[in-house]
């Protein structure tokens, strides 16, 4: 297993880094928080995304896609977290495409996901329903009733929910009740559809969500992804796959304030000299380097793992999204303490960086579910 990127992950990593920075510096970001954006991402900037082919790229050929795979999508995400850039990337192509991939049927993929590749179709995957992560802890129901299924339940924390077109809920096929895999389904409802309240959430990070609430929907024929399969092994390869995305996310912004707090050191003068001269500073910068050169590795390895179709997915991925949880909280702790005051206050970019990292230490897990599931997966 090769830990490093080809020459065609290394073009396209460049390409989107030298974009990325030309068009959605943290600056936007801070426009569209400070104008209260009713998106909460720009539109045209998203088209650009489309037009450079970054929705297509783990997404098969016969349906539109480069079939470039994680490896691939996951140096395109790393560039996004360095600049903290709002867009449907994360929500749409990785957990709601990823979940067509692996569970739709042939019509629901030539219908749908084209549509995503061609930017027209953009979801959101609602799972939660409580604070804490627990992708088997939801009672959403999805009942038959006079010969016509009905959708009731609630969802929290549901990334760009107020801005996708169509939302992919998880619901259990029957009362409610049962905990067997084969009762949860995936359920795909335009956000538009009668009895869908939609709130927006204001997150620290500024990270779109919103709370849906889901009274007497009537699901068409359809709608339902992955009917008739294992619906909590899908629900969890799906989730494996936005865990080993999201901590290429987190790799950037890790990245990114590093080499911020480095350049700050090479710059801040005190007692006469610059601060980057003093010892306890390099050593603390130091393990920070090679920290992140270690989860480098190991998110490379989970982002082949995903290509590779690897039974160690799981594994892998919680691995990495316990080590990256970890990483992003060292590194956006050091960083605003190197800062000093400023490094809190809002003037000062590296804030965002340090809140951008708590709301995706808890997105698809935390540490403690993650080393938790890593051990029973390996047996203990």
């Amino acid at each position: 297993m090769a830990l490093v990127l080809n020459e065609e992950q290394r073009l396209l990593r460049d390409t989107a880094r030298e974009f990325l920075t030309k068009n959605a510096p943290v600056a936007e970001l801070r426009r569209l928080r400070d104008n209260c954006d009713e998106i909460g991402y720009s539109p045209s900037l998203w088209q650009e995304m489309v037009a450079l082919g970054w929705a297509g790229i783990p997404v098969q050929e016969a349906f539109g896609g480069l079939d470039f795979g994680y490896l691939g999508l996951g140096v395109v995400l790393e560039e996004t977290g360095r600049t903290l850039t709002p867009s449907p990337l994360f929500a749409t192509l990785v957990l709601g495409a990823s979940a067509i991939q692996l569970g739709g049927n042939e019509s629901q993929k030539e219908r749908l996901l084209p549509a995503i590749v061609a930017g027209e179709l953009t979801l959101a995957l609602a799972l939660e329903e409580h604070n804490h992560h627990n992708p088997t802890g939801f009672s959403t129901s999805l009942r038959k009733e006079n010969g016509q299924y009905l959708l009731n339940g609630s969802k929290c924390f549901v990334l760009d929910g107020h801005s996708a077109d169509q939302c992919l809920v998880v619901a259990r096929n029957d009362s409610g009740c049962t905990q067997s895999a084969d009762a949860v389904c995936l359920v795909l409802v335009p956000r538009e559809t009668d009895g869908v309240q939609c709130d927006r959430t204001l997150m620290a990070d500024s990270r779109n969500a919103a709370n849906l609430t889901f009274q007497n929907v009537v699901i068409e024929d359809g709608w339902i992804i992955g009917e008739g399969s294992e619906g909590q092994t899908l629900l969890e390869a799906v989730l494996d796959r936005g865990r080993v995305a999201l901590c290429a996310e987190m790799l950037g912004l890790a990245r990114e304030a590093f080499e911020r707090t480095v350049d700050y050191l090479k710059e801040r003068t005190q007692f006469g000299v610059k601060i980057g001269s003093f010892q306890a500073l390099q050593h603390r910068a130091a393990i920070m380097l090679t920290e992140l050169e270690l989860c480098q590795s190991v998110v490379l390895q989970a982002l082949t793992a995903v290509d590779e179709d690897s039974d160690q997915l799981p594994a892998m991925a919680s691995l990495a999204k316990a080590k990256m949880n970890e990483l992003v909280q060292t590194v956006t702790n050091e960083a605003v303490q190197m800062h000093g005051g400023i490094g809190v206050t809002d003037e000062l970019d590296i804030g965002l960086f340090l809140k951008r990292a708590r709301v995706c230490m808890q997105v698809l897990g935390d540490s403690g579910y993650h080393k938790d599931r890593y051990a029973r997966l390996c047996g203990y």
